[in-house]
């Protein structure tokens, strides 16, 4: 999905954080209540919510060039890839988009 300045926060979420937000808001942001809904403990529920907030400051982080940086990013903070995977894909990324850039000026 291409980000543009009109990506909305809520559409580069998935259905199931969606879902989680929207039973967010229900329970009127009682983590104790959220915690009883999904039949989980308050400190699971709690590294959700924690999760869901880094993926929406990762859709308004103007650091972040990429889109693959950005799933990347998005993936750990789902913790489907850990800090260090992360950050070892992330330096072989930058340094091809480096090299294609080195690219680009020694043609012109």
């Amino acid at each position: 999905m291409a980000r543009d300045s009109n990506s909305r926060w809520v559409d580069m979420l998935g259905d199931e954080d969606q879902a989680f937000l929207k039973r967010f808001l229900l329970a009127s942001g009682s983590l104790k209540a959220l915690a009883q809904v999904y039949g989980v403990s308050y400190p699971t529920i709690r590294l959700r919510l924690d999760r869901l907030i880094e993926k929406v400051k990762l859709v308004d982080d103007v650091t972040v060039q990429s889109e693959f940086e950005r799933r990347l990013r998005a993936l750990h903070a789902d913790g489907k890839v850990d800090v260090e995977t992360m950050k070892a894909l992330l330096a072989v990324h930058r340094s091809e988009m480096e090299g294609r850039h080195e690219t680009h000026r020694t043609d012109a």
